[in-house]
């Protein structure tokens, strides 16, 4: 079996076109080679791809599975040309960096502001992914870096611990659970949440912590950041899973109270993983030194006073 790249793209273009002669157009080539390049695929596998009909072709099940690589590899040699043409333009290097949603709201954005500015050569491509993700991303080489938390299996990768990120229940003050002062998510289920946006990494692992309970989060509303989060919280609209960072923050304001999550997946640690270290490019490396052992996410006396500051008004309220 011998495809080019050509082979992979034409072959996706048919498929997005229903037939060879749009195929071929959009590949840049006649249909008669098109056609020839098509069978010399299949004669290629032993196995059929399209299925040839009067209004045009669908693709096989031997076909889908074709295309379902043949878009990876494209994509990749995309990415290989970005890359490329960012040290072309005098970048050392560009990073796919993989994290969970806390970190990338609460605990990234400043660090890698940081790091960029002390490092002007080096890209970052950031994505938000649920923990579990990120780890197979590594090992399956997808990423350089990961952000994931330490409440999923991290077997097999390199791992280094980046800041403490429980998760903790938000309630208003007057809530009947705001007497207590530590709960388990199978508590708060009879009450309505308030969560993020669909598609946010926490909100599918808390649906599915719920699962596993038997249970379903009935959602209110979904908003767009934790500290309106907070705020609609506060305003007595439900209850939510959010960050303790975010929650000691919000806390003087949003007239909120803290409640610790007694599940062991709320218990959680940052962790910078990489599948291996020894292997990294240099750009990596110095991304992993920084995140590890450099400078704090946030302002430093700035967020200890506003920690300390909502640790205060929960245990006021």
């Amino acid at each position: 079996m011998r495809f080019d790249l050509t082979d992979l793209r034409l072959f996706a273009n048919i498929q997005a076109a229903g037939t060879i002669t749009g195929g071929a157009e959009a590949t840049h080539m006649t249909l008669a080679s098109a056609s020839e390049r098509i069978l010399a695929m299949e004669d290629s596998l032993g196995l059929a791809l399209l299925t040839r009909n009067r209004r045009g072709v669908t693709v096989t099940e031997a076909g889908r599975v074709l295309l379902h690589h043949a878009r990876l590899v494209l994509a990749q040699v995309e990415q290989l040309q970005v890359e490329l043409g960012d040290l072309g333009a005098g970048l050392r290097g560009h990073l796919r960096v993989l994290c969970n949603t806390s970190a990338l709201s609460e605990h990234l954005p400043l660090a890698l502001s940081r790091f960029l500015a002390d490092h002007p050569g080096i890209s970052v491509d950031l994505e938000e992914r649920g923990s579990t993700g990120i780890a197979d991303a590594l090992r399956n080489d997808l990423c350089d870096v990961g952000i994931a938390a330490d409440s999923v299996d991290l077997e097999g990768l390199e791992r280094y611990p980046f800041r403490p990120d429980p998760l903790v229940l938000v309630v208003p003050r007057d809530h009947p659970l705001a007497t207590r002062t530590s709960v388990s998510l199978v508590d708060a289920l009879d009450h309505a949440f308030i969560g993020l946006n669909e598609g946010s990494a926490l909100q599918a692992h808390l649906a599915e912590q719920a699962r596993r309970l038997g249970r379903r989060l009935a959602y209110r509303i979904r908003l767009g950041s934790f500290e309106s989060i907070c705020r609609v919280v506060g305003q007595g609209i439900g209850v939510a899973v959010v960050p303790q960072t975010v929650a000691r923050r919000c806390a003087p304001v949003a007239r909120i109270r803290l409640l610790k999550l007694e599940d062991r997946w709320a218990r959680r640690t940052l962790m910078v993983c990489v599948r291996q270290q020894a292997v990294l490019s240099r750009a990596a490396r110095e991304l992993v030194d920084y995140l590890v052992a450099g400078p704090a996410a946030g302002s430093p006396a700035g967020e200890k006073a506003g920690e300390k500051a909502g640790e205060k008004a929960g245990a006021r309220h």
